[in-house]
């Protein structure tokens, strides 16, 4: 399937194809709504004008320290505008913006830091004696960094290649720290456009992101807020619990969501049925289930429902056409315009619609690779013999209907969605064998009746202690519920960890 992109926004005579750089698609919207309010967070707004020259002065600042094209710059900050403005002054100076979790611990970020050798780090208030210890990089403080910036000040425009990244997002996969996608301008830019079709944001949405800048889904509702000219507010994990109130103060229209929030979401609606703004919900991280679908649409009529599929290595890969949405029930809808899928069987060959098989991607959203990894970047991004171009291997599997309505149907490596964020079983194990007194990991991947689990091999260590240490290593959501310490594993014949015996061992506990 194969569709021509067209211009997404009215205002942007030469669409996003001609204003390629991240930086060029604000200018175009600063131009045409000045004064509307861009970006707001807990402790104020911005103006579209305001958001352009907060990104020339930081790009300013960031010049005075030394950065420039092809360098990176890491931000480990919450859901704060300040995020917004370094995104486009990386972009002004021709740097890649490295955004990373807030809530990464230093295990990973230590690994992270040294990967993308940034040209320097930049922490929230107070993070600054912590991080420093991990790298030899400079590290600067949000607040401080600010309150260095010259009103005014600005950087010459310069021709940057819209091949170069723009983005390095980390995360999660076959690798026992996260590994950073290289996402380029040109196709940041045409993912951004190409959803926005479909979706349709407008520029008197207000769009209500909890989600967080380091994942792809909430970076992107920044690009997409810039495409409408909509308003964007920005929140963090603080929010959950007044999130409906929040919702109504702010004159939320789209609300993009995770599934784990989907519930919480309409348990507080429902104390509080007062009618809110919600037009639109959308829908990414894990399959949304259909008691929370139907939940969402019965606290706030009128709103769709959006479902969607996709990955960080391409973006987004379909999406249910918003009219659509109480059509085709366990559909994530369409490939995005301009862009294919492809059912493969185990030979390389497509399949007939109806066929399962792995679900492959072409299009000019597949991003650039893996960051220093050839050899991953090689199996997952393959050049087709056929035609030439690259083809994304997701590794996930599905199929897709007489239509090309694309139905996911899982994934076949050690990957999995837990509480809507996406978490490897090699990273967590990768942390677990960081345990002093650990010999040997193995992770067991959440099912219908246990919860995530982890095996470890020592001597004389605790279960409790074995997760209070992994708490330390890792986000709260790859942290296992359950530990089993044993004295040795079961192995393969080839020295790997046997997990199949591992889960046996559980079954027949629970028989």
């Amino acid at each position: 399937m194969t569709l021509t992109v067209e211009n997404a926004v009215a205002g942007h005579p030469d669409g996003t194809a001609a204003a390629k750089l991240l930086h060029e698609l604000l200018d175009t919207t600063a131009a045409l709504r000045p004064q509307h309010v861009a970006v707001r967070d807990s402790k104020g707004s911005w103006t579209w004008q305001d958001l352009v020259a907060q990104s020339h002065a930081a790009a300013a600042w960031l010049r005075a320290q030394g950065v420039r094209p092809g360098d990176r710059v890491v931000v480990r900050l919450p859901n704060v505008r300040e995020t917004v403005a370094m995104l486009y002054a990386a972009s002004r100076c021709g740097a890649a913006l490295v955004p990373i979790s807030a809530e990464m611990k230093d295990f990973h970020l230590k690994a992270v830091i040294a990967n993308c050798e940034p040209r320097l780090v930049v922490v929230v208030d107070g993070a600054g004696d912590k991080v420093r210890p991990l790298t030899g990089f400079p590290v600067h403080e949000i607040g401080t960094v600010w309150g260095e910036l010259t009103d005014g000040a600005s950087v010459p425009a310069e021709a940057h290649d819209p091949a170069s990244p723009a983005v390095l997002i980390y995360t999660s996969g076959s690798t026992a720290t996260p590994k950073g996608i290289i996402c380029p301008h040109a196709q940041m830019s045409f993912a951004a456009d190409a959803i926005n079709r479909v979706l349709g944001y407008r520029n008197d949405d207000v769009v209500f992101v909890r989600v967080p800048l380091s994942f792809d889904y909430g970076l992107f509702q920044v690009l997409l807020c810039c495409l409408a000219g909509a308003e964007l507010v920005l929140a963090d994990g603080e929010a959950d619990a007044k999130l409906h109130l929040l919702i109504r103060e702010t004159g939320t229209t789209v609300l993009p969501l995770v599934p784990s929030l989907g519930g919480p979401l309409i348990r507080l609606a429902e104390r509080d049925p007062r009618p809110t703004k919600l037009r639109m919900f959308t829908s990414t991280g894990a399959a949304l289930e259909q008691r929370i679908i139907d939940g969402l649409w019965r606290c706030f009529p009128g709103a769709r429902v959006v479902r969607m599929y996709g990955i960080s290595e391409c973006k987004r890969i379909t999406v249910m056409p918003p009219a659509e949405d109480r059509e085709r029930p366990g559909s994530s809808g369409r490939p995005l315009p301009g862009t294919r899928v492809a059912i493969l069987d185990e030979d390389g060959n497509e399949v007939p619609a109806g066929s399962s098989g792995e679900i492959t991607v072409t299009g000019p959203h597949v991003m650039a690779g893996y960051w220093r990894l050839p050899e991953i970047t090689a199996r997952t991004f393959r050049t087709d013999p056929a035609t030439g171009v690259t083809r994304l291997h997701t590794g996930d599997y599905g199929r897709l209907d007489e239509d090309g309505y694309l139905y996911f149907e899982g994934r076949r490596d050690d990957m999995f969605k837990r509480k809507g964020m996406r978490v490897s079983t090699i990273e967590i194990e990768g942390a677990a064998m960081d345990i002093p007194g650990v010999r040997n990991a193995a992770a067991l991947k959440p099912t219908a009746d246990r919860d995530l689990m982890i095996f470890v091999e020592a001597d004389g260590l605790a279960p409790q202690t074995v997760l209070r240490e992994l708490a330390q290593r890792l986000e709260a959501v790859k942290v296992p519920s359950l530990c089993r310490v044993l004295d040795a594993f079961p192995l393969t014949a080839n020295g790997k960890n046997a997990k199949q015996q591992l889960e046996a061992m559980l079954a027949e506990e629970a028989a």
